[in-house]
């Protein structure tokens, strides 16, 4: 069922084809919009054919691109930058707008203070033959609202013409194919006659071909993608629609609206949206075969016939639920002396690095001959097919969409039956009856922006930016003194048997620490950690790891999964020792 197919004019292109009119020449031309630096330099190089002298710039991180694009960093000795403070955005909004500003110039010295609220950097270079240069940096933004209402400050189009006598024809905000492409999205979703029950659709489809950026930077695994950025603000956006709709507080995860899928790709010319609802897909049998090479050498996400061949490589009592889609869970209980552990992954789908930590444990454990565990090592297997399909077109991105069930909840905030996905927990629990629950989990390697909504990711600003791998702790009341030796004895190991955790969380830490202004969490033996009492979990202990690894591959992936591993064998030795 179609709800909507248009087409919106390349804002790039109109502005080109608008000034380029005689009636302009000498006239100057500054636009902010969401495209690459090829494509704006291309228009700017068309109009000054015309006898019109343009500069386009982005209007997404401008202060990042003003630095890749506009200063001589040759000789650069420091920068000092007074970013916008604004009564609609946090203190941290423009330093991490910034983001990774402090990376990107290693050999500079950055200082980032407090500024003013007109939305320009100010910036002052400093050169080693004693040049000074003073300029400022616009930050186009407009203030729009929340789905609750409350006040967003948004990056948005600007357009500034001076005709040739100087006079100033326009200044002020233009709302680009990027923004219109996003508010038809949000406006048909919001505009549909959805009903009162959950769930409201198997699968919303939203395709998207637009211009924009998508490209690398040189620091660790950061990518600048208004592709990515789309996608993120589409998805958390219908999200708190629906949480909306149904009643429910925003960020709430027991929401069942159905499967919402923003499958957004690059395309030089208008821009295309095409929003639908469509049936669940008939699920191919599943079969079952082991990787080529060791798990310890996995360089990416394994398939998922590859983890059912590892898992039924196991041996042990095989359990199993079935997914929302008809996919199966698939679990297997070794039995041992001593107290079992219950292991699982990808509880969030598009957290890869877990699935082949779990596994490695697993195998490690079982060749000792003296194991005791419950496995599932994908939890979430519709969510894992979604982001295999959507990897093959952003291979790097984090593709959120892919992070919850095919129902569209998180499966451990599922809240009745049918249970699906999460009966594999309740089996697990009641098979092996275990205490202690070892959950690995991953969050973005990069930044994660949502440009058209205020852009730090609403509900989830702590994980804007990466900082390092660390540990969650969670505990029933009586277990706290158990969780602090567990916490302890783990970070202790992992600092040990990991070489350059430590290096890599301090590195990762310290950019986090000056974008972020904050110290995030504690930090044991060199690893972030979080402790809490509550008594949410279904088991006395959770142990849940972190590690940014959306999406990695490479080096990268085996040191993320390296990490998993070696958490999943430091927590079950220290915990069948006795806390």
């Amino acid at each position: 069922m179609s709800l909507l197919e248009k087409t919106f004019d390349r804002t790039l292109d109109a502005w080109t084809h608008a000034y380029m009119a005689p009636a302009w020449r000498g006239a100057v031309v500054e636009g902010w919009l969401f495209e690459g630096v090829e494509a704006r330099r291309a228009a700017q190089a068309r109009l000054a054919q015309a006898g019109v002298t343009a500069r386009f710039r982005s209007a997404y991180k401008p202060l990042v691109h003003f630095f890749l694009e506009e200063v001589d960093r040759d000789g650069l000795v420091s920068a000092r930058v007074r970013y916008p403070l604004h009564e609609h955005a946090q203190a941290k909004r423009f330093t991490l707008e910034a983001y990774p500003l402090i990376a990107l110039l290693p050999d500079v010295q950055v200082d980032l203070q407090a500024g003013a609220a007109d939305l320009h950097y100010d910036v002052t270079l400093t050169y080693a033959d004693g040049r000074q240069i003073d300029t400022r940096v616009f930050a186009p933004n407009v203030v729009g609202a929340a789905q609750d209402g409350t006040p967003e400050l948004s990056p948005t189009g600007w357009l500034r013409v001076r005709d040739a006598e100087g006079a100033v024809q326009t200044d002020g905000a233009q709302s680009t194919e990027y923004q219109q492409v996003f508010r038809s999205i949000v406006d048909t979703v919001r505009n549909h006659p959805w009903g009162a029950h959950e769930p409201y659709f198997d699968r919303l489809e939203i395709r998207v071909d637009l211009p924009g950026m998508d490209f690398a930077l040189p620091v660790d695994e950061e990518i600048v993608s208004t592709f990515e950025a789309l996608h993120e603000d589409v998805y958390f956006t219908l999200l708190e629609h629906f949480q909306h709709h149904s009643g429910r507080p925003s960020g709430d995860r027991g929401l069942q609206p159905g499967q919402i899928i923003p499958d957004i790709r690059r395309h030089d010319g208008a821009a295309r949206v095409q929003i639908s609802l469509e049936p669940f897909a008939p699920v191919a049998p599943l079969a079952p075969a082991l990787p080529d090479a060791p798990l310890a050498q996995r360089r990416d996400p394994l398939a998922a016939a590859e983890i059912a061949g590892c898992v039924a490589a196991l041996g042990g009592d095989a359990f199993q639920a079935v997914s929302r889609q008809g996919r199966p869970v698939l679990g297997t209980y070794v039995r041992g002396p001593g107290p079992a552990v219950f292991i699982s992954g990808a509880q969030h789908a598009n957290e890869t690095s877990g699935v082949v930590g779990a596994l490695r444990a697993a195998q490690a454990l079982a060749e000792r001959g003296d194991a005791h565990f419950a496995l599932i090592a994908s939890e979430n297997p519709d969510g894992y097919a979604l982001f295999n399909r959507l990897r093959e077109h952003h291979p790097r991105h984090m593709l959120h969409a892919s992070r919850y069930s095919a129902l569209g909840d998180d499966i451990a905030y599922r809240e009745h039956a049918p249970f699906f996905e999460r009966d594999g927990r309740h089996q697990a629990h009641a098979i092996s009856g275990a205490q202690l629950h070892i959950n690995l989990h991953g969050y973005p390697a990069h930044e994660w922006t949502r440009p058209l909504s205020g852009y730090l990711p609403r509900n989830f600003e702590l994980w804007t930016i990466p900082k390092g791998f660390f540990l969650v702790l969670r505990h029933h009341p009586g277990w706290g003194e158990r969780a602090r030796k567990l916490i302890e004895g783990v970070t202790t190991r992992l600092a040990h048997n990991v070489p350059g955790l430590v290096q890599f969380n301090a590195r990762q830490l310290e950019l986090f620490h000056a974008h972020a202004l904050e110290t995030g969490f504690d930090v044991m033996n060199g690893i972030p950690v979080q402790i809490t009492e509550t008594d949410r979990e279904e088991l006395p202990l959770a142990l849940i790891s972190e590690f940014p690894d959306e999406t990695v591959y490479g080096d990268r992936f085996i040191f993320a999964h390296t990490v998993q591993m070696e958490t999943v064998l430091a927590a079950t030795d220290l915990y069948r020792s006795g806390l």
